[in-house]
């Protein structure tokens, strides 16, 4: 539906205000709503907004919401 939420509705790893989603170049984002996994074409990360695709359905006031980002590197 195109609902989005902003990086700074965020907490990062230190508990500060997030100012930006971390760029994945070589990997995904994974999004857990109430410690459930969603599924990835369900919503879209950039580094400023998470946005909901054409989802139906609210989340009440309080729900976690958890960005992971993985990067994956080759080590030779």
């Amino acid at each position: 539906d195109g609902t989005t939420v902003p990086v700074t509705d965020f907490l990062d790893d230190s508990g500060t205000a997030a100012t930006a989603f971390p760029t994945v170049t070589n990997g995904y984002y994974n999004l857990y709503i109430n410690g459930v996994l969603q599924e990835g074409d369900s919503y879209t990360i950039s580094t400023t907004e998470l946005t909901f695709n054409e989802v139906a359905g609210s989340i009440s006031a309080g729900t976690p919401l958890v960005v992971e980002a993985v990067d994956l590197v080759t080590v030779v």
